[in-house]
């Protein structure tokens, strides 16, 4: 072969495989529809790559079928072990850049950003046509939810929320006993978590410490209002405060209820109420911190009749160390849920409860898990919940409608307006409303039932919190579906 035509090989190599990435691997869609890259590797670009986004990369690379083309995180601190770990992925600071620039160098995106910018992130990969999986809870609001479970079908691209119990053999296993008549017809579900296990129930903080150099605060705070940059709020108490994440519900909430969603068919919810843990002053007087959820609370939502149940399901939600009474059943030094969480099912036959992630399912009482035996009609996840990112990457590379999800978004939006929902009842809860008199607060929110118009996506019976379904985005920031 003559060296110029060897040059023109080499140029065609490099000009079609991800030479910015440094990787020699074509992109599945630059092919076209039918055909697989030559690596059949699926290429993924991960936006908030620190903490669960790291380890959420890995697990793709992990599955032997993904490669991890691109990096992006507005903290630069948060990158590093996800850079170290992938040193031929080009990094990026801003995902719009990232995806203006490379969309046509990778095949999906993995978000694992703060709740609040999971919406417009995940939204502008799947409007490219990219496949995207997105860290639990799928968004901040109710709208959001709703718009990203349509878009995943507008643009046909294949969808995952980061839900591992999803995933699991314990979720499976309960299915079965309750297909089975095991535990006869569920009317309650009773869940419960210590989480918080960051701070709530306080007021935002005060000063103006500078923004580390290492931060693109501006691109950090995203959709969320203009504030200045606080201490201790990145990497993980953004959980705590509205604008930004959905309390011990985004936290746990998908967790553990996934399996009632799954099992009794339930989706969305008729009505909610919620009560708080008060936080008091030095002086006595009930505080009021609008930008905090409160330490712990309970909240009730009603589900209709279903399928798969005889009538309404009441479905108990628990925080901050708040639990449900002791079953009967369980013995005295028997471990609730997991001591910690629990989810716990009340049927007209029986109980059967599980941990986190619905692990460790077990009938009560327990003596009962070694005299029942059911066959098993529910296909397991290889891996079980670890199988959950292989499981993604392996319905990516089969393409859209062709291979079926534990998480998809058609299943994960529904689930996340439930937790949202719940979300919206503790807020109403923990709002003040000044008395005629201007003597004190009273608290309306907290002795009413919110009525829900799913379809139509509003509270019908307390129309400020309404608000909170669809937040005002700051200045500049948009969601276009």
């Amino acid at each position: 072969m003559s060296e110029k035509n060897n040059k023109s090989r080499r140029s065609f190599i490099k000009n079609t495989a991800l030479g910015a990435a440094g990787f020699m691997i074509v992109p599945r869609h630059v092919l076209g529809k039918g055909y697989r890259a030559p690596s059949d590797k699926l290429i993924v670009a991960g936006v908030g790559v620190g903490g669960k986004g790291r380890s959420d990369l890995a697990h793709f690379f992990e599955s032997g079928k993904a490669e991890i083309g691109f990096l992006c995180d507005v903290d630069d601190r948060m990158s590093v072990e996800s850079r170290k770990k992938f040193p031929k992925a080009k990094y990026y600071k801003d995902w719009r850049e990232m995806l203006d620039k490379e969309a046509k160098s990778f095949d999906a995106v993995s978000v694992s950003t703060p709740d609040h910018t999971h919406a417009v992130v995940a939204m502008a990969a799947m409007r490219r046509k990219k496949h995207v999986y997105v860290q639990k809870p799928l968004t901040h609001d109710i709208w959001e939810a709703r718009m990203l479970t349509e878009a995943a079908d507008k643009y046909k691209v294949v969808t995952q929320m980061g839900n591992q119990g999803s995933s699991g053999d314990g979720v499976r296993q309960m299915q079965e006993w309750y297909d089975a008549g095991i535990i006869g017809d569920v009317h309650t579900v009773y869940i419960f978590t210590n989480r918080p296990i960051w701070p709530q129930g306080i007021p935002w903080p005060t000063g103006k410490p500078p923004v580390p150099k290492e931060l693109d605060w501006d691109l950090w705070l995203g959709t969320a209002p203009q504030k200045d940059y606080v201490d201790g709020l990145i990497p993980g108490s953004w959980r705590g405060w509205w604008d930004y994440g959905t309390g011990a519900l985004g936290d746990l909430g998908c967790h553990l209820m996934e399996a009632p969603f799954r099992i009794l068919g339930i989706e969305y919810a008729l009505d909610v109420q919620a009560s708080v843990t008060s936080v008091f002053t030095a002086f006595g007087k009930r505080g009021y911190f609008p930008e905090s959820f409160p330490p712990s609370s309970h909240a009730t939502l009603t589900y209709p009749k279903t399928p798969k149940t005889q009538g309404q399901v009441i479905m108990h939600w628990m925080d901050g160390g708040i639990k449900p009474e002791r079953p009967q059943e369980l013995g005295p030094n028997e471990v609730f849920g997991d001591g910690n969480s629990g989810i716990l099912f009340v049927g007209t036959k029986g109980k059967m409860m599980a941990s986190e992630y619905a692990a460790n399912p077990r009938l009560l009482p327990l003596s009962r898990n070694t005299e029942v035996k059911v066959p098993q009609t529910q296909p397991r996840v290889p891996g079980g919940a670890d199988g959950h990112y292989a499981q993604w990457v392996e319905g990516c590379l089969a393409g859209y409608g062709n291979m079926e999800l534990s998480s998809p978004f058609k299943k994960a939006g529904p689930l996340t307006e439930a937790i949202l929902m719940a979300n919206l009842a503790i807020r109403a809860a923990d709002t003040p409303k000044p008395r005629a008199n201007g003597r004190g607060n009273d608290y309306p929110g907290a002795n009413m039932k919110l009525l829900w118009d799913y379809k139509n996506m509003r509270v019908t019976n307390l129309e400020e919190v309404n608000q909170f379904v669809k937040r005002e985005y700051r200045k500049g920031w948009t969601i276009d579906f």
